[in-house]
């Protein structure tokens, strides 16, 4: 693809495209998976090392969904915790050379929808089909329009703030390699001295910061959003 876009790294038969969003995601969740294993492997009664931070991971989680959502739905802590952490490693891709996967809008909107499944299939489960689906029509039944088209926008606007937080700040950097590269080129400096240097602050910012807060706020949001659904 051209632009900023994410590059088609293989065409399969049948024209299906393997693209750099799903490489570096599956390399994002392979390493997960591997971190997982060898952190869980020997766990011991009285935590040491790695197993203190792993520990101490998990609690903040704990607390943080029970905060959010309620004791009774502290059953979501693994769920939010891997996408917390799986958002917040794709955000941060930057940092390692890769494209980060939520640049992509078929990432982030597939993250939308599962959230979007989440709100509806646990308000249905814990108020009952006909109890949930009549809600849509309150206050007044004349709301159920706008409550529907409320409920769309939903995962449009979780996936399009979170996609366009990452693409706009892999935008900005790759201007800004271009613009230190053209004006190594006008010093005459062959050896891109200036992009090895001076990109590493607007990284701390565009990579760093705003790739954690944004794994922060889609979680919370995630919460936020299936709590007001079950209660």
């Amino acid at each position: 693809m051209e632009g900023f876009g994410p590059k088609i790294i293989l065409e399969l038969p049948g024209g299906i495209l393997i693209t750099e969003t799903v490489v570096n995601t599956w390399i994002i969740m392979v390493l997960l998976s591997i971190f997982s294993i060898i952190a869980t492997r020997r766990l011991e009664k009285v935590p040491r090392g790695l197993q203190n931070v792993i520990e101490l991971l998990v609690d903040g989680i704990n607390k943080l969904t029970i905060q959010t959502m309620g004791e009774d739905k502290k059953s979501f802590a693994p769920y939010i915790g891997t996408l917390l952490l799986f958002i917040a490693c794709a955000n941060l891709a930057g940092l390692f050379g890769l494209r980060p996967p939520t640049a992509d809008i078929n990432t982030t909107l597939g993250l939308a929808l599962m959230t979007f499944c989440l709100i509806h299939g646990n308000g249905m489960r814990r108020k009952g089909v006909l109890t949930y689906l009549k809600g849509f029509t309150q206050p007044i039944p004349v709301m159920l329009p706008l409550n529907i088209i409320s409920e769309i926008a939903t995962p449009i606007s979780l996936s399009f703030r979170l996609f366009g937080n990452i693409t706009g700040g892999l935008i900005m950097m790759s201007l800004f390699y271009s613009a230190l590269a053209a004006f190594s080129t006008k010093l005459g400096i062959n050896i891109p001295v200036l992009q090895a240097a001076i990109p590493s602050v607007f990284h701390l910012y565009f990579d760093l910061f705003a790739g954690i807060l944004q794994s922060f706020i889609f979680s919370m949001l995630t919460m936020v959003f299936v709590s007001g659904a079950m209660d």
